[in-house]
């Protein structure tokens, strides 16, 4: 069984996605084990979750990049389902809208940061920005300044990358933990799931030309996620690179990435002090 420190990448080494499964090979006789395994993580984040929002102090932001149909929907409805939602802030990033992009590319990231103590969920995210944007060579239609864009495409992503690192090394400095999970898919298993959603009628709507399109790109995307993650990846903010191809493995190892920001984070009860331990009983009365 593929462990959670097998997926992981902290930018120690050269980046090679190829050393990357996107199978972890698990017999399907071991499918109710594993999800077993995964209910007991989701009972364990769950309590920990309630803690965590108690203590107010520090946030969870969990990120999830793949290709399409590799299993982000999916990912997000089965390993946080059970959670309580009033401390979960979702945001999906789609085309940015033209108030976003009057702003920086990060601006939409900032404006949808979960308060200290929540879980905040980006179904994509600003990597978006160094991905989409890289393959489809979006960035040179910006309304920014020559000096902005007056750069070769390897200069103008690098220093991206760097503004990432930065972004992110803020956000762990004050008070919140990153999970980011690349769903790691294979181009079979992704016709697959486009057929799957073409011959199953309730998930027609799925389904979308465009999405065959991109998937046509995707020796670009592989060259952009590999240098993305190669770049971006670091010890206090690492990537998970996890093999979607068997979907109940995904989740599973999606939940033990979450789990271990949520212990990590070691939130507790507060303790109320003396004074407040003493306004509290004085209300006791009152409710005899």
């Amino acid at each position: 069984m593929i462990k959670l420190k097998d997926c992981l990448y902290d930018g120690s080494s050269k980046f090679k996605l190829l050393k990357y499964p996107t199978n972890a090979g698990v017999e399907k006789a071991k499918r109710e084990e594993v999800e077993a395994l995964m209910a007991a993580n989701k009972e364990r984040m769950a309590q920990l979750q309630d803690m965590l929002y108690a203590q107010g102090k520090e946030g969870v932001i969990v990120m999830i990049q793949a290709m399409d149909a590799a299993g982000k929907d999916g990912t997000i409805k089965h390993v946080m389902s059970g959670l309580n939602p009033q401390s979960i802030e979702t945001y999906s990033f789609k085309q940015p809208s033209k108030e976003e992009l009057a702003h920086d590319y990060l601006w939409r990231a900032y404006c949808h940061l979960p308060k200290r103590g929540n879980i905040g969920l980006f179904n994509r995210s600003h990597y978006e920005d160094v991905l989409v944007v890289r393959v489809h060579g979006l960035w040179h239609g910006y309304n920014m300044p020559a000096r902005c864009l007056e750069m070769d495409e390897k200069d103008f992503f690098a220093q991206r990358y760097q503004q990432i690192v930065n972004f992110e090394d803020h956000l762990f400095q004050n008070g919140y933990r990153l999970v980011k999970l690349f769903l790691n898919l294979s181009p079979e298993e992704q016709k697959k799931r486009f057929l799957a959603r073409m011959d199953t009628p309730e998930k027609n709507w799925k389904f979308s030309a465009g999405d065959l399109d991109e998937s046509d790109l995707w020796p670009q995307y592989m060259d952009a996620f590999e240098e993305t993650i190669g770049a971006t990846a670091t010890k206090d903010n690492p990537w998970y690179v996890i093999p979607a191809d068997q979907k109940f493995v995904a989740r599973y190892l999606a939940s033990e990435a979450i789990l271990k920001a949520l212990e990590d984070c070691d939130p507790h009860y507060p303790e109320l002090s003396e004074d407040e331990i003493a306004a509290m009983e004085a209300c006791r009365p009152r409710l005899s």
